[in-house]
């Protein structure tokens, strides 16, 4: 652990799930392969729905309508509707079409349990702390074995934008009624982590590298309050 900004009194800490408190890859990439092989499947096409097709899709949706890029469900859907229809399917078997590949994909994307490790850290750090979860993506807390040991989860979409937008860290001062300085926020990806909680005035856990991973990353602008070479060095705010 390194410090570089001397830590304030810690009433909460809000967890980043995806790659810090398990290694993500895998399971993402899991369910994109089976989520594109259910649609080639079950709606053949001459694009056969290979990735690069699926991505340069979704960046055009994107492009047109920002804000869907904020709701990791709303774009999928969404960009198979809009797939579907251009494929020649009514509204209807479009709109029926994208709403069984989204189920398909989100079965995948939570078919894991978080590591044994990870789930003995938040039963420690449960005893001193508030714990809340502050999240860009979908996975279901519940199907991966954390959602008891939090008070809350948020995740982007319905409203709330991505982090580093603010929003998701409104709504849990709101909520917990406590001071921006007074969470702790731990996550892996700089931009969204790091400069997300400090804009905002909270104080910023950096798990660099990710878990599962061995490569260090350089911050480029805000320093986080500390660097965490491993999550589980958290441990060591519970002995004081």
């Amino acid at each position: 652990m390194r410090c570089f900004l001397n830590l304030q009194p810690i009433k909460v800490i809000s967890f980043d799930l995806d790659d810090t408190l398990y290694d993500n890859r895998p399971y993402i990439d899991k369910a994109e392969t089976e989520f594109l092989l259910f649609m080639k499947h079950h709606f053949p096409a001459e694009h056969q729905w290979e990735s690069h097709f699926w991505w340069s899709e979704k960046k055009k949706l994107e492009a047109e309508n920002p804000a869907v890029s904020h709701d990791t469900w709303k774009s999928r859907e969404d960009n198979a509707y809009r797939i579907l229809l251009n494929m020649g399917y009514s509204p209807q078997g479009a709109k029926a079409g994208a709403k069984a590949g989204l189920d398909h994909f989100l079965h995948y994307r939570s078919d894991f349990k978080v590591p044994e490790k990870s789930i003995e850290l938040l039963k420690l750090l449960a005893t001193k702390f508030k714990l809340i979860g502050i999240s860009n993506g979908n996975v279901d807390p519940k199907r991966i074995g954390i959602a008891q040991y939090f008070e809350f989860i948020l995740h982007a979409g319905n409203g709330h934008r991505m982090k580093p937008a603010p929003d998701m860290f409104i709504e849990s001062c709101s909520r917990l009624q406590v001071q921006p300085q007074e969470i702790l926020h731990v996550g892996d990806n700089f931009a969204a982590d790091v400069v997300g909680a400090r804009l905002f005035g909270c104080q910023a856990a950096w798990l660099n590298p990710a878990f599962g991973r061995v490569e260090k990353e350089l911050p480029d602008s805000l320093l986080p309050h500390i660097s965490l070479d491993s999550v589980f060095e958290l441990t060591s705010l519970t002995d004081s």
